[in-house]
C-alpha cells in the first residue's frame, strides 16, 4: 500500500509538489530557528560562565550581599585549604580562584606624568603555573592582537580598544590604581605586553587581565581570593547537576550566622541568568508552535484544494465499492509520506545553513556597543542531537492535522449523487 501511494505521488506531482515544498521550507526555518536560538543561548551561557559566573561560584555569605560592588574586603580566606579540600572531594569540576576588581589605569609620560588614563575592570587568574587552563577559559591565546600574553609576574594584558583609548604601545609602564583588601590605596606598576580582543562588548571596553599571585600581592590578599569557580570537565552547564552540588557543599560548608562562611551558588543564581533563561525557554517553545499552527494552516488550506481537485477521483472510488474510510485512511498516509519527504530536505537545508552560521556567525557587535551584558559580539547557531529531529515535529504534525481536517469532506460525498457527477 505505501509503495503503492508513493509511486502515485511520484505520477501525479501536482498534488505533491506544493505540499513538499511548504513542508521543507517550515522544518529547514524550524531547524534554522532553534540551533540559532540553543546557539545565541549557549554562547550567553558560556561567556558569563567564563568571564564570571563559572558553572558553580563559592563566596562569602558577606560578599554574596554586595556582589555587585566587587567587596574585596568581603573575600575568601585559606583559598589554598578550600581549593584542596574542592579538588578532593568534589573531582567532577575543575576548580580556579579568581580575583576581580575595579580601579584606575594610568599611563605615564617620559616624564613620570599622567599621559592618559582611564577606569579598568580587571580580572586575576593563574596565568603563569604551569597546566594552567585559565587561558583557554578565557580563550587568550587566540585573542590577542599585539604583543604576548604575560610569561613573568608583573606583565599583564589589556583588550586592544582599551589600548587605543589610552594611546598605549606594547612593553609601555601601566599603573594600576585600587584599594587594597583592607580599605587603603593600592599603586603598582605593570608592563603592558600585549592587548587582547576577547569578543565580548562589555570586556572590550576596557578591562585587563593579571597573574593572581601578582594581585593577591598589590592588594594584600594573600592565600585569599574574591572567588573560587568551578567548571564541569566537559565544560557543559548542567543545571540538575549544579543544583545538587549547591545543596551538597551548603549543607556541608555554609554558616549562615558567619559572615565569612563559604557559599556556592549555581550560574542561574546569578546575573538574573535563571529567569532569563527561563523566558528564552517559554518563547522559543511558543515560535515552534506558532510554526505549526502556521503550516497546519497553509496544509489545511493546500488539502482542501486538492480534495476539490480530486472529487471526481473520490467519487469514482466510492461508486465502485471503496468505502469512505478507507479513502479517508489512504489521505492521511499520503500525508504522512509527504510529511517524511518534506521534513527530511527541509532538515538537510536547515542543517546545511545552521552550519555555516555555527561555522562562521554573525557579527552584531553594532549593536552591543552600549551594552554591558556578558554576551559574544558574534552570534552562532548551535547544532545539537535535537536538532536532527525537531523538525520533524512540526513536518508531520502540521500535514497530518491537515490533511485530517481537509479530508473530513470525503464523508459529506453522498452516493446518491455520484451517478449524476459522473455523467457529466
Amino acid at each position: 500500500m505505501i509503495k503503492f501511494l508513493f509511486l502515485g505521488l511520484l505520477r501525479d506531482r501536482s498534488r505533491s509538489i506544493f505540499p513538499l515544498l511548504i513542508v521543507s521550507a517550515g522544518v529547514a526555518l524550524t531547524v534554522l530557528l532553534h540551533s540559532w536560538m540553543g546557539g545565541v543561548q549557549n554562547d550567553m551561557i558560556e561567556a558569563n560562565a567564563n568571564f564570571y559566573t563559572g558553572h558553580v561560584k563559592i563566596i562569602t555569605n558577606a560578599y554574596l550581599e554586595q556582589i555587585d560592588q566587587i567587596p574585596n574586603d568581603l573575600a575568601l580566606l585559606g583559598i589554598d585549604s578550600i581549593m584542596s579540600t574542592l579538588q578532593n572531594e568534589f573531582t567532577d569540576l575543575d576548580w580556579y580562584a579568581r580575583i576581580r576588581f575595579g580601579g584606575l589605569l594610568d599611563i605615564p609620560d617620559e616624564s613620570g606624568e599622567t599621559r592618559s588614563q582611564g577606569p579598568v575592570m580587571g580580572i586575576a587568574i593563574d596565568i603563569l603555573s604551569p597546566g594552567s587552563q585559565e587561558k583557554d577559559l578565557l580563550n587568550l591565546e587566540k585573542s590577542i592582537v599585539r604583543g604576548r600574553l604575560p610569561q613573568q609576574p608583573g606583565e599583564i594584558v589589556i583588550s586592544d580598544a582599551f589600548a587605543h583609548k589610552l594611546n598605549l604601545n606594547i612593553g609601555e609602564t601601566a599603573t594600576l590604581i585600587s584599594s587594597t583588601m583592607y580599605g587603603s590605596m593600592a599603586m603598582h606598576n605593570f608592563i603592558v605586553v600585549g592587548t587582547v580582543k576577547f569578543g565580548v562588548t562589555a570586556m572590550d571596553k576596557g578591562a585587563m587581565v593579571a597573574d593572581l599571585k601578582d594581585m593577591q600581592y598589590v592588594l594584600n590578599m594573600e592565600d585569599a581570593a574574591g572567588e573560587i569557580l568551578g567548571f564541569f570537565k566537559k565544560r557543559i552547564y548542567n543545571n540538575l547537576m549544579a543544583n545538587k552540588l549547591v545543596q551538597k557543599f551548603n549543607q556541608l560548608y555554609n554558616q549562615p550566622e558567619d559572615d565569612f562562611s563559604p557559599k556556592m551558588i549555581a550560574l542561574v543564581d546569578q546575573r538574573g541568568l535563571g529567569e532569563f533563561l527561563s523566558i528564552y525557554d517559554y518563547y522559543a517553545k511558543i515560535i515552534i508552535g506558532i510554526f505549526v499552527i502556521i503550516m497546519s494552516l497553509v496544509l489545511w488550506n493546500s488539502g482542501l484544494m486538492g480534495s476539490f481537485r480530486r472529487y471526481g477521483e473520490f467519487g469514482v472510488r466510492l461508486a465502485i465499492g471503496e468505502d469512505h474510510s478507507h479513502i479517508y485512511r489512504t489521505l492521511i498516509y499520503e500525508s504522512f509520506l509527504i510529511g517524511i519527504i518534506g521534513s527530511i530536505c527541509g532538515t538537510g537545508i536547515g542543517l546545511a545553513i545552521a552550519y555555516y552560521l555555527q561555522v562562521h556567525g554573525i557579527d552584531v557587535s553594532y549593536m552591543l556597543k552600549q551594552s554591558s551584558m556578558l554576551i559574544s559580539d558574534v552570534f552562532r547557531a548551535r547544532i545539537t542531537s535535537t536538532t536532527y529531529y525537531i523538525g520533524f515535529i512540526p513536518g508531520l504534525l502540521a500535514t497530518l492535522l491537515g490533511s485530517a481536517i481537509s479530508g473530513i469532506a470525503i464523508y459529506k460525498r453522498q452516493t446518491s449523487q455520484l451517478f449524476k457527477e459522473l455523467e457529466v
